[in-house]
Order: structure tokens, then C-alpha cells, then sequence
């Protein structure tokens, strides 16, 4: 997990084209202008999903974990709570979605804070749980970026 500022972008250019392709779009796009729905960077390879939402009580979350995508969590308008565990202390519930690159759990982790122009990237080595309240349920706009890595990782969990 790394939990950073988009004014920040740059230094993490060095991770690849695909995440020079992802911080670019966040900081020279009006994401407040764009409407909710996805939009294609590099076709499946690197694509942003934009949704506004009301954040949730942390009792109501629930611990994700994908195989196939890095994620860039982007806080456009308000602040959320962003939940981290590491793999080895995630207890699956379910199976994986292969079609949606998605399995749910639990597990005790640890929260940052994000608020307007913060960004968190979570690995497949991350699971990680979105959209928690800092105080009290408010309206968030997020975009999430979803870089496909190399590989899809099958035996992380």
C-alpha cells in the first residue's frame, strides 16, 4: 500500500507507462465535470471507474482483494477511510469472482485517511477496504484506476 498526494505524481511515474498513462489522467482531467461510469485509458490494461457514493460505517465494509489489478483510489471531492491488510492475515469469505477480479473477507487492519487530491495504491498483495466513514457518513467522489499487472496471480490467497 502506498498512501500519497497527487501533487506527488510524478515520483511515481517510475512504476511504468501504464501508471505515468493513470497519474496523467488524474491530474490534467476535470474529474469533477465527469459523470459516474468507466473510461478507458488503454483499453483493459489501465482503465478509471468514477462513482460518488455516501461513506459507510467501517461495521458495513468489507476487505477486497483483487488478482489481476493494481488500484489507484483517488479522492476527488471529500474524505473516506481506506482500510489495509496484508494477505497473509486476510480470511477469504466466499470465492473468487473471476469475471469481476473480486473476493471478499475480513481480517484486523489498520485505516488511513484520505481527503480531496490524496491518492492510495493497493497491490494484489493488498487487501483493502474502501469507502469508510471518518466521522460520520458523507458524499465522496472517488476515481478508481485499475492497472492491470503482468500476470494474473492465482495462488496469492
Amino acid at each position: 500500500m502506498i498512501v500519497d498526494n497527487i501533487k506527488n505524481a510524478e515520483f511515481y511515474y517510475s512504476l511504468g507507462e501504464k501508471f505515468q498513462k493513470a497519474f496523467e489522467f488524474l491530474k490534467n482531467t476535470d474529474l469533477l465535470a465527469l459523470d459516474n461510469g468507466r473510461y478507458y485509458l488503454e483499453g483493459d490494461d489501465v482503465f478509471a471507474i468514477v462513482q460518488e457514493y455516501q461513506t459507510k460505517p467501517e461495521s458495513e465494509g468489507k476487505f477486497e482483494v483483487h488478482r489481476k489489478y493494481v488500484d489507484i483510489q483517488y479522492i476527488v471531492k471529500g474524505q473516506e477511510k481506506l482500510g489495509y491488510l496484508h494477505l497473509d492475515a486476510f480470511i477469504q469469505k466466499g470465492d473468487f469472482d473471476e469475471e469481476k477480479d473480486i473476493v471478499f473477507g475480513e481480517g484486523k487492519g489498520v485505516f488511513v485517511e484520505a481527503k480531496e487530491g490524496d491518492f492510495v495504491i493497493f497491490t494484489p498483495q493488498d487487501a483493502h477496504m474502501p469507502s469508510i466513514a471518518v466521522y460520520e457518513p458523507l458524499p465522496v467522489k472517488k476515481v478508481v484506476i485499475k492497472i492491470k499487472i503482468l500476470r494474473n496471480i492465482k495462488n496469492i490467497y
